[in-house]
This record gives structure tokens, sequence and C-alpha cells, in this order.
């Protein structure tokens, strides 16, 4: 849940507004981001992910934490790095590695063998996207 907007990190270039999918923020009087509806927020780490200043914290905790929590602390989050650990974590900004070239799974070198070989011809194609019959009228609803 978004916790932190940092005053000192922030630019107010308004990322963060536009890109939360349950317009969790508000502008305030001084241009900056304000965290105006927390319960609405659903950890979903865009607005984290999209602050070009790392200037946003979310906390995985799916609750408001309490004042006394280190996750409402700013100097802790900061202290910790973790002041757009999500957006570092994926790769976003200038010069970090992007995430997919950190991934482990193993490179694809060839394409294996389709299972198509082994089945017999295939399904008919069918003359209309829905292939339902026209004999028939659909149904009243009531």
């Amino acid at each position: 849940m978004i916790e932190i907007v940092s005053d000192t990190a922030c630019i107010s270039c308004d990322l963060c507004v536009t890109v939360c999918p349950t317009d969790v923020f508000d502008r305030g009087a001084d241009g900056l981001p304000v965290i105006a509806r927390q319960s609405d927020c659903q950890t979903c780490f865009m607005c984290e992910a999209y602050c070009p200043t790392d200037a946003l914290y979310v906390s995985p905790v799916s609750v408001p934490v309490g004042a006394d929590s280190p996750h409402a602390s700013e100097a802790a989050v900061r202290q910790a790095g973790l002041l757009g650990g999500y957006r570092e974590m994926v790769g976003w900004g200038r010069g970090r590695i992007p995430g997919s070239r950190l991934d482990q799974n193993p490179v694809l070198t060839a394409i294996p063998p389709l299972a198509e070989p082994r089945l017999g011809e295939p399904a008919p194609l069918a003359d209309s996207p829905w292939n339902h019959s026209r004999s028939e009228p659909a149904p009243k609803s009531t």
C-alpha cells in the first residue's frame, strides 16, 4: 500500500497521479501529490515504478501501517534504500539493468518439435465464427 511521497525528491511531474488505476492521489496546494485515498490503493506498485525520481514508497503490506511502523517513516525507508526500491528491482531508470536482462531462466536456443505430427488430421474449420445453427431462434429472456 502506498505509504510515502517524499517532498524532497518529488518533482511534481504527476506521473504517479496519472498511472494510478484507483485514483489514490490528489494534487496538494504546493503542487506535490498527496495520498488522498490510501484505502483505495491496490498495492500494484505502478506509481513507484513510474516515478522518475524514486520519490515514492509502496509498502508490500496490503493494509495501511501504523504511524509507528518503519514502513511509514521516510527516514527508515530511505536508510534501508527502499524509496523507489520496486523501480530499481525491475530495472527502470537511468543506469539500471532491465529486469529482463537479469532473468535466470534458460535461453531458448532451438524450437522444440511440435506435437502436430503425432495427431491425426486437423479438426474441420467452422463456417462461421460461432458455428451456431441458424434454424433455431434464440430463446427470449423474460
